[in-house]
């Protein structure tokens, strides 16, 4: 789903990485899977984000990224008919307005992020029946506002974030599953903002 973004070191003071992202157009993803007879697994993946970045560097970071979206439609669905299938079944369905994710590994993390989803309405729709399944079975569908997720184990990490919200965020889910030998696992979310923040300690 995200577009990868790597920045390599221009001098002694590291990375900066300006983003800013902006889209108005439709963003639409259909996924009909009709798969009988499978001798191993099976993975079905529909996903339709407007706006993504994906940033990883090894330096001492600054980020400024920004990311505004205003489409008439972000949608993704999926329909699936799986049957006998003696491995593991794997379904994800995911529309997302705005994505960003930044990992680095260097001594200072500095990252200011700005979202805002004005779309109308970022829409997951998941149709899925499956029978006779050997192995386990998973069905993740989610709809999604502004994502961020950051990631470092750098001294110092300050983080200026965000997010607006306008849009009706939609997940619809329907699953029926029979027969399945394994686990079985089926989620259905949909968020509006989200942000996830991970400083790894750096102590001995």
């Amino acid at each position: 789903m995200l577009s990868p973004c790597f920045a390599e070191s221009s001098n002694s003071s590291g990375s900066q990485i300006l983003n800013g992202q902006v889209n108005f157009q439709n963003v639409i993803s259909v996924m009909q899977a009709q798969v009988n007879n499978v001798g191993g697994d099976v993975g079905i993946q529909s996903v339709a984000a407007g706006n993504a970045v994906d940033i990883t560097t090894m330096n001492d970071t600054q980020v400024n990224t920004s990311q505004y979206n205003n489409a008439a439609e972000i949608s993704s669905t999926t329909t699936a008919n799986v049957t006998n299938v003696a491995g593991s079944v794997s379904i994800v369905n995911q529309a997302a307005c705005n994505t960003a994710s930044v990992s680095t590994d260097p001594a200072v993390t500095a990252v200011t992020n700005y979202q805002e989803c004005a779309a109308k309405d970022p829409t997951a729709t998941a149709s899925v029946a499956a029978n006779n399944i050997g192995g386990s079975f998973s069905l993740a569908n989610s709809a999604i506002g502004n994502s961020l997720e950051a990631d470092t184990n750098a001294t110092s990490m300050p983080i200026n974030n965000k997010q607006i919200n306008s849009s009706a965020v939609v997940a619809a889910t329907s699953a029926t599953v029979t027969n399945v030998a394994g686990a079985v696992s089926l989620s259905s979310s949909a968020v509006g903002n989200s942000a996830q923040i991970v400083h790894y300690s750096t102590s001995n």
